[in-house]
């Protein structure tokens, strides 16, 4: 790990004022580079290995490259390397780890130095940072603007073709915002193979890394880590292409709604796509959604997906950057063309399932590979298949799912899997609960009970379930298990009771 060049002494004789002139002229010059190259310097110079390490980014500079890990190890425990040399610098460590025979005053001189100079260059940067800031927030206007074309022109014409977008709100945002930006170090330099953009939008810190369609995850190791720093909660959205930015920055605020102090980042798609979905049979399945949705252009089907992720007309318009009494016209004017109720849980629950549905020549064609139908007949049946089904294209709805699709095994094992167990006052309780859309008030009304206790109760409920009742999507799927799996009629006055409001354990 010794670097190659030399220091301009013995390696065991006297280190005067000169070899300090000499030494300093010389990470002055690299300085003068980048730091990339004053950390390259200081390497050679002790002729070992130097590293600056950031508490969140991991290794910022290592020279040589293979050092980096014991540089962040050495900077997190500096009394498991006592060979080294640690200072702080321009936010981060500096580590030094000299050759045995390299005078401790040298390395004590080019420590000292390099740490100096770390920290002119950081507050050079510093000084620039407030303009390249508001650069970025600009870009990241323009993108959510759809001025894609105009922002990859910005950023050299780097043949970016895609973007991942993370939202994060806090109490801390302004810090994690420093700290984020030290740690990616963004750059706009022309032809790179991504570029991260960084900025504050409405009290929020958005991070979009533009890149030309594969993440290597580096930018969401390092959101993860703020968030757990800094106690932000984050959702994340994308890849997707560069002209559904908008798409990508409302489903990253619709995810954000299901993060919690445990999760603090939630994938958008982790929470897009119900857990039983896959279990539906799929030709059926993607044609009575298709019918459904018929009536609804793409923009009305994102905006309902929105709004029932996040499991409020406010949270959705908040995400969508909408006024919430334009939410509620257009979930109105929804509503009227679907000719649904969706006041109605079930009906929501069955309209999640339609617009997660996957398309029906995706779902025929894996049907037709599994039945190995590829003869002129099968052929055929398949198109009779498609005009009854365009037939009956007016009689499917969202109240009722296609006949028999729930009633498979894996779908009750399923729904069986998730709610059994379940006391019946809890069963209750969470069945009204949901029926009222998590509204504690009107739930513990009609059951007539305190509203204090309902929320011990759900809180039971969600112990047991070991899920997340906060989840819009959670909440869904548990009510359609709950319907599933009826024996009785889960009704308030079936509640079992004891005397008054007191409640006996079945």
């Amino acid at each position: 790990m010794m670097g190659t060049g030399t220091t301009g002494h013995g390696p065991n004789g006297p280190w005067d004022a000169r070899d300090g002139r000499d030494t300093t002229g010389r990470l002055l010059r690299a300085a003068t580079g980048s730091g990339a190259r004053l950390i390259a310097e200081a390497a050679t110079l002790v002729q070992g290995w130097a590293v600056l390490a950031d508490p969140i980014a991991g290794a910022v500079y290592s020279a040589p490259a293979a050092a980096a890990a014991d540089g962040v190890h050495a900077a997190a425990a500096p009394h498991d390397h006592p060979y080294s040399v640690q200072l702080p610098a321009a936010g981060a460590v500096l580590v030094l780890a000299p050759a045995p025979a390299t005078p401790a005053e040298h390395t004590g001189h080019v420590a000292a130095t390099t740490a100096a100079l770390l920290e002119v260059r950081g507050q050079r940067a510093a000084e620039l940072r407030g303009e390249q800031m508001r650069l970025h927030t600009t870009l990241l206007r323009l993108l959510l603007a759809g001025h894609a074309d105009a922002v990859v022109d910005a950023l050299g014409g780097g043949a970016y073709t895609h973007v991942t977008v993370y939202r994060l709100t806090g109490e801390d945002t302004l810090a994690a915002h420093q700290v984020l930006w030290r740690a990616v170090r963004p750059t706009l330099t022309p032809h790179a193979d991504a570029c991260t953009l960084l900025g504050r939008l409405d009290g929020e810190l958005v991070v979009a890394e533009v890149h030309r369609g594969s993440d290597d995850g580096r930018i969401l190791r390092l959101v993860s880590r703020v968030c757990e720093r800094h106690g932000l909660l984050a959702g994340m959205a994308g890849p997707l292409p560069l002209a559904e930015m908008s798409t990508a920055y409302c489903d990253a605020a619709a995810a954000r709604h299901s993060a919690t102090p445990a999760h603090r980042i939630v994938p958008a798609d982790a929470i897009g796509a119900p857990r039983l979905a896959p279990l539906l049979p799929a030709a059926p399945y993607a044609r009575w959604a298709a019918a459904v949705l018929r009536p609804l252009d793409p923009a009305q089907q994102h905006l309902l997906l929105v709004w029932l992720r996040t499991g409020s007309k406010p949270s959705a318009a908040e995400a969508l950057g909408l006024s919430a009494g334009t939410v509620r016209a257009r979930i109105r004017e929804a509503a009227r063309l679907l000719d649904a109720d969706l006041e109605d849980a079930t009906v929501r629950a069955h309209l999640l399932l339609a617009l997660r549905a996957p398309a029906p020549a995706d779902s025929d064609a894996a049907a037709d590979a599994t039945s190995g139908s590829g003869s002129a007949s099968g052929s055929g049946s398949g198109s009779g298949s498609d005009e009854a089904a365009l037939r009956n294209a007016g009689e499917a709805r969202l109240e009722a799912l296609p006949g028999g699709i729930l009633d498979t095994g894996a779908v009750r094992a399923w729904a069986g899997g998730l709610v059994d167990g379940l006391e019946p006052r809890l069963r209750i309780a969470l069945t009204c609960w949901l029926r009222h859309h998590a509204r504690t008030a009107p739930a513990a009304t009609e059951l007539h009970v305190h509203r204090t206790t309902l929320t011990t109760w759900l809180h039971q409920c969600a112990d047991h379930l070991a899920q997340n009742l906060a989840d819009a999507t959670v909440r869904a799927e548990i009510h359609l298990a709950l319907g599933i799996t009826r024996c009785g009629r889960d009704a308030p006055a079936d509640l079992p009771r004891r005397g008054g409001r007191t409640y006996r354990r079945a």
